[in-house]
C-alpha cells in the first residue's frame, strides 16, 4: 500500500490535487442533520442587488444537498463528497447554476468546512471561477457561499444561504 493509501485507510482523509488532505471530520458530526434559512442571489453585475429566497439544507453521510426558490420554482443543488483516491474531492451540481456535475477541487486550510474550486468554460473567454465554500459561525448558523472568478481574479458575490439547525 502507497503512503497516500496508507493515510486514506488511518484517517479516512482525501487528497486533494496538491498532496494535502480536505479534513472530513464536521461531515461526520453534522450528518443526518436539517437546516432551514434564507438565501441571497446576486445577478447584478456591479453586486450591490441580492434576489432574496427560503432556502434548506440536508447534511447525510457523504453529500449536502440544498433546495431554493427561484422565481416561484424550486432549484436543487448538491455536493458529493468522495472519500477515495480514484475520484477529485467533492462534485458539485445545481439544477440553476450547474445542472450536470462537475469535478471540485478542494482549497484546504482556509477556516471553512470546506472550499471547493472549480473552472468554467465561457465562450470566447478564458475559463472563469467558481467557489463554494461552507462556513459555521460562532451563533452555529451554517453559511453557504458561491463566489464567481473571472480570469484576472476579481470575486464577484454569487450566492449566500444563512441556515439555522432545525
Amino acid at each position: 500500500m502507497t503512503f497516500t493509501g496508507e493515510y486514506l485507510r488511518r484517517t479516512g482523509k482525501a487528497p486533494d490535487n496538491k498532496g494535502k488532505y480536505m479534513d472530513m471530520a464536521w461531515l461526520t458530526t453534522l450528518q443526518n442533520s436539517q437546516w432551514q434559512g434564507r438565501g441571497e442571489l446576486w445577478l447584478d453585475p456591479e453586486g450591490n442587488e441580492a434576489q432574496h429566497y427560503d432556502c434548506s439544507l440536508v447534511i447525510e453521510k457523504d453529500n449536502i444537498q440544498y433546495s431554493w426558490q427561484w422565481e416561484g420554482k424550486t432549484q436543487q443543488g448538491r455536493y458529493l463528497f468522495d472519500n477515495t483516491l480514484n475520484k477529485k474531492s467533492a462534485s458539485w451540481s445545481d439544477s440553476w447554476h450547474q445542472p450536470e456535475p462537475v469535478d471540485c477541487k478542494s482549497v484546504v486550510d482556509t477556516g471553512c468546512l470546506f472550499s471547493l474550486f472549480n473552472a468554467y468554460k465561457v465562450p470566447s473567454n478564458p475559463d472563469w471561477g467558481w467557489r463554494s465554500q461552507l462556513s459555521q459561525r460562532p451563533s452555529q448558523e451554517l453559511i453557504l457561499q458561491m463566489t464567481n472568478i473571472t480570469p484576472w481574479g476579481e470575486e464577484g458575490r454569487a450566492v449566500r444561504m444563512v441556515f439555522n439547525r432545525i
